[in-house]
């Protein structure tokens, strides 16, 4: 395939990373534009007709069953939550394929696997699907406001033991894990001491019937405590603004974000100074996107970042219009992530999803590419099987906004041009397609 200009394949970069992939008409129809100016559009929360379609499901918590209750019953009641549960994680699926400014939900995948909660332990569709909208909802705004969020979130405090947390009996999980990894990164400027008083702080959180947070006075520890060298009868809020006012919350938060939109590995010192400038003394998540996906350094295209298999699958099923309509055309979706490993809203842990190599097993390249053929088979491929054969490996490579296919690739795809719909399954497993 023939090279694209410097400012395509740039472009094709910035809206891979931006989005969930990008098919060659979308780099077409941005690459004029100046990069910031398509970003910025993409996060000034205006209203997306694409995700306007996938309204949020309204759920009923199911009545918990007392502890008297027939064993028929209390199966009934879990029934009930996986179902809940299984919908949130179709809709969001859902949604993100259909959204027409992929950039919000890309970043609400993100800040997902930043503030990692699982519904293997919240078991509240309620609870999970008002985290997911509140990180769709400030996630590309001021990012203290988002931690604040974080530590009141009721799934949060689910999730990390805070409603346990009271002054007669302090849980230390929330306060370490905040700022372990969410704020700070691992032993990067606080101490044990500064854990343990920082659950002092975020003691006292319910969660009220309605399902909101709620502090309650008499379980919250209204003493003195000293965190990272602020004192005061220290709350939740002000435990907060302690630990993003450290020069180390700043270049942590810009860093992850580079290693989640940029490229694997750190960042260079220079450029990750450049990121945590822009990130600025507001915490300005907007300008900090912009930074990383216009910084020189990105690119230039050093660095790499391997699609994990909710980018990619996603990303396959907008580039090649699969129908995802139904509730069983998504399912068939889901039941793919989980067979690779990565199901919304069940992360593995408070640390998040594995990133880079772990994806690019022989086992997961085998489902990936059993996947493919499936969602090549269901889709409308005539935009291929009508173009001339010799011209088939360009035509996917612009499908799916590709603008260079290595030597190898070209021959592996060239071996199997006749075939549509296996020429399209092998090219979403190029390395030119799982890695950007």
């Amino acid at each position: 395939m023939g090279s694209q200009s410097v400012q395509w394949m740039q472009c094709a970069r910035v809206l891979r990373r931006a989005g969930f992939g990008a098919t060659g008409s979308e780099i077409d129809a941005a690459h004029t534009l100046p990069v910031a100016d398509y970003l910025r559009a993409q996060l000034d929360g205006s209203a997306d007709p694409g995700a306007g379609l996938t309204p949020l499901p309204v759920f009923t918590e199911p009545v918990r069953p007392g502890r008297d209750a027939a064993t028929d019953v209390r199966k009934r009641y879990q029934s009930d939550l996986t179902g809940q549960l299984q919908t949130l994680t179709g809709w969001w699926v859902r949604r993100m394929a259909t959204a027409q400014r992929p950039l919000p939900e890309k970043l609400t995948l993100l800040w997902h696997n930043h503030f990692a909660t699982s519904a293997s332990k919240v078991r509240s569709a309620t609870e999970m699907a008002g985290q997911n909208e509140t990180l769709r909802r400030l996630g590309a705004g001021d990012f203290g406001t988002l931690a604040y969020a974080m530590l009141t979130d009721p799934a949060m405090l689910r999730w990390l033991d805070g409603i346990a947390n009271t002054a007669k009996a302090p849980n230390e999980n929330l306060s370490r894990e905040f700022m372990e990894l969410f704020a700070l990164g691992h032993g990067n400027g606080y101490s044990e001491t500064d854990v343990r008083e920082g659950a002092r702080a975020l003691t006292g959180w319910t969660i009220a019937a309605d399902g909101s947070a709620r502090l309650d006075p008499k379980r919250h520890d209204t003493g003195s405590k000293t965190v990272l060298g602020v004192t005061g009868s220290l709350d939740a809020r002000e435990f907060c603004t302690a630990v993003l006012a450290r020069p180390e919350s700043a270049r942590f938060v810009a860093g992850r974000m580079w290693q989640q939109l940029a490229a694997g590995a750190p960042p260079s010192a220079a450029a990750l100074d450049r990121l945590t400038a822009a990130y600025g003394p507001g915490r300005d998540i907007t300008r900090l996107v912009v930074a990383v996906l216009t910084d020189a350094e990105f690119l230039s295209g050093t660095g790499t970042v391997v699609q994990g298999p909710v980018e990619w699958l996603v990303g396959a099923v907008r580039a090649l219009a699969v129908p995802v309509g139904t509730d069983a055309q998504v399912k068939t979706q889901v039941n793919v992530l989980r067979t690779l490993g990565q199901v919304p809203f069940y992360p593995p842990s408070v640390g998040g999803w594995s990133s880079g190599q772990a994806w690019l097993s022989t086992a997961a390249a085998q489902t990936r590419l059993r996947a493919a053929t499936g969602l090549a088979q269901k889709a409308d491929l005539s935009w291929l099987s009508g173009t001339g054969a010799t011209d088939r490996i360009d035509a996917v490579g612009h499908r799916l906004g590709i603008g260079h296919w290595s030597d190898r690739s070209a021959a592996v795809l060239a071996s199997v041009h006749g075939d549509p719909i296996r020429l399209t399954a092998i090219a979403l497993n190029t390395p030119e397609y799982l890695t950007s």
